[in-house]
């Protein structure tokens, strides 16, 4: 199934009649957006085959040399590729493969090693000759890792065409930042910031591999063509700097700038921070909707550090917004006023409408009332962490709130919670498993899925959490709490299954069952292939096969994000203000997830509880209303509405 989420598009750069150097002016390496993660998957699939086919109808006795990483960026790529080859679009007989890096010391066996994983992803399906792989050995005698080394690097120095994603901090396979631009094939040790991202692949850091070995930045320099990829908007960040920014070890990704043939192809979350898409006013004529008027405002009292209604016409003229007051017809003035009123309007404390009341300005039809609403929150805590104080709003305003708990999240919960969580039913005498479940948590063999009687267990604890938290603020956990633990997440390890018809199912039914006037979503647009955004995607798919059904005429999705990343103000479309009681009422509701305090296994890069994390993007969002000119609040919840 293909990816169906994206944020609609409204204004932004005219890109028909303008100039490519344009376009691209402010890039070093020439960057192809695409408005999913699929179509950008495409258009590398055709490079690739369109590579191959070149070389042999050229002529060449040689292999075609294909580079590859691994990780979550190429899945979709190999997937496609492996698609094409059934469908007798392309063979790989001619091709040879190169890895870019590997884990050390580690087995081509071992489910987390670089060599199970591409061939599991790719190379198990297609009909390369096994001879032609050329995989780099994590299990090389150590004293033999130097001359190893010297003789993969000479080989792998003819490479026609390198398809490579990059780490968070712009790593190019394990060239960490601080990597020398004449860097070889090498033994490296990896950072704590490295072994930290891979510790959920290790089941916790204390397994994960301290060393690696890499392709060196040169060997990779020295690639004929290079192809970039980046999905979703954790990647938004570090594309900019390796696109636009200065070429630099700290970054080692931008080196790639010095490169003759290499382009990047990225989705639409990660160019948010290009200037293409974050102020396309400076690169060229746009499409002034009135989206793009408030973005481009916004932006303007960000630059200048003013309120809407004190932006001068200097501030417009100075920072290349003339065209803005052109395009609208109207005066600096009259835009500050338009713009001022039009955010105004989003603000409502009646996320599910205000009953018998003007609603012409509001984000939310008055009736019919009350609404049915559905929360789909991916794991069991991301309601309350993202949207807790809307959601307490909509149970006591009198909605017919439901919330379904699309994943089970069992492999977030850690081994002494099961061991204490056991141990109270033993002091209240319901039971004694505390010694039974000691010896499966001895049995758990490292790199494994967990047994699945511990991830019952588990399972059990998070649920028993969410109808605590839900039961807190008065929802009814028994009849409107929903645990559709959603088959793609229950492979007991961190690599997921892809989504199925199974999945769409299940949602499908539900929606049946509610028929809701309202859908929250979780709109995480990070890596497509991570929980929240698979859970979004199923969803959606659920929603398209239901074309035709009545009560979807009436039916409108908000997008909600999660702990770590919040809309931007020029996007949003409600604000649910929220009081210093309805701030701790929230915190409240957090807190009955226990399992997910201090000790979460992949507690990811931010060691702050949820809901801490909750309420610093929330109190930052009002802050960003107030220096807006907006009235001052404790916190705000945003939302983006999101068009069936």
């Amino acid at each position: 199934m293909k990816n169906k989420y994206s944020l609609p598009q409204d204004g932004g750069l005219m890109l028909d009649g303008t100039p490519t150097d344009i376009i691209h002016r402010y890039e070093k390496i020439p960057t192809s957006v695409f408005e999913v993660e699929s179509d950008g998957v495409m258009y590398v699939a055709d490079q690739v085959v369109r590579a191959i086919r070149m070389h042999e109808a050229s002529g060449e006795q040689r292999l075609f040399a294909l580079g590859l990483t691994t990780g979550k960026t190429p899945i979709g790529v190999y997937r496609e590729l492996v698609n094409r080859y059934k469908n007798g679009e392309v063979s790989f007989k001619q091709v040879e493969v190169y890895s870019l890096d590997e884990f050390y010391p580690i087995k081509a066996t071992e489910q987390q090693s670089r060599n199970y994983m591409i061939h599991e992803d790719f190379l198990s399906h297609i009909d390369i000759l096994p001879e032609n792989v050329h995989i780099i050995d994590g299990s090389v005698p150590v004293d033999k890792v130097s001359a190893y080394c010297a003789e993969y690097d000479r080989k792998a120095r003819n490479i026609d065409l390198m398809v490579i994603g990059m780490g968070a901090q712009g790593q190019i396979g394990f060239n960490e930042p601080g990597s020398y631009a004449k860097s070889v094939t090498r033994m490296v040790q990896l950072t704590y910031q490295s072994r930290k991202v891979q510790a959920g692949l290790f089941y916790g850091i204390e397994n994960t591999p301290k060393m690696a070995i890499t392709m060196g930045l040169s060997t990779v320099m020295n690639t004929k063509r290079i192809i970039l990829m980046a999905w979703g908007e954790d990647k938004a960040n570090v594309i900019s700097k390796v696109v636009e920014g200065e070429a630099t070890r700290l970054i080692p990704a931008s080196l790639l700038q010095n490169h003759p043939n290499i382009e990047a192809v990225v989705d639409d979350p990660a160019a948010d921070y290009l200037t293409v898409k974050k102020a396309p006013w400076l690169v060229g004529p746009c499409d002034w909707t009135p989206r793009l008027v408030r973005k481009a405002v916004v932006w303007l009292c960000g630059v200048v550090q003013k309120p809407i209604l004190k932006l001068t016409y200097t501030d417009y003229i100075e920072h290349s917004l003339g065209e803005l007051l052109d395009a609208v017809g109207m005066s600096y003035d009259g835009v500050n006023i338009k713009v001022f009123n039009d955010l105004q309007h989003t603000i409502t404390g009646w996320p599910g409408g205000k009953p018998d009341a003007d609603d012409s300005t509001r984000p939310v039809p008055s009736t019919p009332f009350p609404k049915r609403v559905i929360i789909f929150s991916p794991h069991p805590d991301d309601d309350v962490i993202s949207m807790g104080g809307t959601f307490i709003r909509l149970v006591e305003q009198g909605h017919d709130v439901h919330v379904a708990y699309e994943t089970s999240g069992n492999v977030a919960v850690h081994d002494d919670v099961v061991i204490q969580n056991l141990d109270t039913a033993r002091e209240l005498g319901f039971g004694d498993r505390v010694d039974e479940v000691r010896e499966i948590i001895a049995s758990k063999k490292k790199g494994e899925p967990e047994p699945r009687a511990l991830l019952n267990i588990k399972g059990a604890i998070r649920r028993a959490e969410a109808r605590a938290a839900v039961r807190s603020f008065g929802l009814n956990e028994n009849t409107n709490a929903h645990f559709l633990n959603l088959p793609f997440y229950e492979t007991g390890g961190i690599k997921k299954g892809q989504r199925t018809d199974k999945d769409i199912e299940i949602i499908t039914e539900l929606l049946l069952e509610v028929k809701p006037h309202q859908i929250y979503l979780a709109g995480d647009l990070a890596d497509p292939h991570g929980t929240h955004r698979v859970c979004t995607e199923a969803v959606l798919e659920a929603l398209s096969r239901l074309e035709g059904e009545e009560w979807l005429k009436e039916c409108v999705i908000w997008l909600y994000r999660g702990a770590w990343m919040e809309w931007e103000i020029g996007m949003v479309d409600m604000a649910v203000p929220l009081s210093p009681d309805e701030l701790i009422k929230k915190r409240h509701a957090i807190y009955r997830h226990l399992s997910q305090k201090d000790i979460v296994p992949f507690p990811g890069d931010d060691s702050r509880e949820f809901w801490q994390r909750a309420e610093e993007r929330t109190q930052n969002t009002a802050r960003l209303y107030d220096l807006l000119g907006m009235a001052e609040y404790q916190a705000i919840e945003v939302f983006v509405k999101m068009k069936l």
